[in-house]
């Protein structure tokens, strides 16, 4: 790719960086949207008009046979090759929730679930909401409680993470391969279930307990989907990674309400910074994220932030088009003008990086391996790019980096 621009050497400026990563925000053409994608339909005055003076290209996150997933695509982005550091999603969770695993042990992702409830065989059920309307922490530790008192022992325990997203660990466990509940909403569940029996059991045994709980009972009467089912899926041994600030002389802080990007950082020796009000939903807080990032590179000496906003990922799994148009402009607005207006008023030099991870369209509801549209900004060099951000535009424009996990070192310039 000819980038030269973004390799002159300028050793006077001390320059900060930000990666903004909307979480699944890429897309394919939706009709409904006159052919557009929701990032090209979606209002973004801000991002439209950084494009035309920034770099904007296409970059491969996914490795060819690995499922796509945000563990193996965030690690990417931030610089670690997924064939040589990946030992699954879960792992990376433990280390966010501060889970001291064994070597021995297996980490497993157990979703708090919707499942239909009309039909009295288990194996029947269809999966209704990977998230159980993206169910609040408060809540979801309470029903986790009442799975532990009734399952946990000393080959299995427990441990309540964020949202929907827990975590089981499995003493001198396997690495068993389970089917993703985003990946198959409304789908009968019968042949998705492990193949481990005890695994099987206790996620059937998890319904009963479950499904007449009064937290869920009262969520049913708010309108609300019930959490009525633990789902296990994203099984691996303990990760290591190696230092990003040995890897890259950056010194960085990573911003996300979402267990596995926490759990990245930590593997990475970043600092994990706790915004107030982050929940990795639509109405998350936007202004918080992104002014913890500001204080961090212009206040306590960071030279590196990772802003990861989860809303667009989730509207693509629920399937719904105007929220995830709507996270995309949130994402705009709310964190890339607040970042780039306030690292101006501080006279800050600072590139910014923004794009999603993977794509997660609409008309499939789940993640594909598809490469995704990046755009590089830098306050002190101007690009030329005939363009928006969109990812038509970002095809167009001939850049392409087959192995993303080496775009972070052109952005970096390490």
């Amino acid at each position: 790719m000819d980038t030269s621009e973004w390799h002159k050497e300028r050793k006077d400026i001390i320059m900060k960086y930000i990666i903004v990563l909307g979480d699944g925000m890429a897309d394919y053409p939706i009709e409904e949207l006159g052919n557009q994608t929701p990032l090209a339909y979606a209002k973004t005055p801000v991002m439209d008009q950084m494009a035309p003076v920034s770099e904007v290209g296409l970059a491969k996150m996914i490795p060819d046979g690995m499922k796509p997933g945000s563990d193996t695509a965030n690690l990417a982005v931030i610089g670690y090759n997924p064939r040589e550091y990946y030992t699954g999603r879960s792992p990376l969770e433990a280390l966010s929730i501060g889970v001291p695993m064994k070597e021995t042990d297996i980490a497993l992702r157990c979703n708090l679930v919707t499942l239909s409830d009309e039909e009295e065989e288990y194996s029947k059920k269809r999966i209704l909401d990977h998230s159980s309307s993206e169910i609040s922490t408060e809540d979801a530790a309470i029903l986790l409680d009442a799975v532990r008192k009734e399952l946990e022992n000393d080959s299995y325990k427990f441990y309540v993470g964020t949202s929907y997203r827990h975590l089981l660990i499995w003493d001198k466990g396997q690495v068993v391969d389970l089917a993703q509940p985003h990946d198959i909403p409304g789908r009968v569940i019968g042949e998705y279930l492990p193949q481990d029996e005890m695994l099987r059991m206790m996620m059937e045994k998890s319904y009963s307990i479950l499904a007449n709980h009064p937290i869920n009972v009262e969520r049913k009467k708010n309108g609300l989907n019930p959490a009525n089912s633990c789902w296990f899926w994203g099984a691996g041994t303990r990760p290591s990674l190696t230092s990003f600030e040995e890897k890259t002389g950056k010194k960085g802080v990573m911003i996300s309400a979402v267990d596995l990007l926490k759990g990245i950082a930590v593997g990475a020796g970043m600092k994990n910074i706790i915004v107030e009000g982050a929940n990795g939903g639509l109405h998350t807080n936007y202004e918080g994220k992104a002014m913890a990032a500001v204080t961090a590179l212009t206040e306590d000496g960071y030279d590196f932030a990772y802003i990861h906003v989860e809303a667009p990922d989730e509207m693509g799994h629920q399937g719904s088009v105007e929220r995830k148009i709507q996270s995309i402009e949130y994402l705009d607005q709310r964190v890339i003008r607040i970042v780039k207006e306030e690292m101006e008023k501080r006279g800050e030099d600072f590139r910014m990086m923004v794009l999603p991870d993977h794509p997660t369209p609409i008309v499939v509801r789940t993640h594909v391996s598809d490469p995704v549209p990046y755009m590089l900004y830098d306050s002190t060099v101007s690009c030329s790019h005939q363009g928006l951000y969109t990812e038509e535009d970002a095809k167009k424009s001939g850049i392409f980096v087959p192995e993303g996990y080496k775009l972070i070192e052109h952005f970096l310039q390490v």
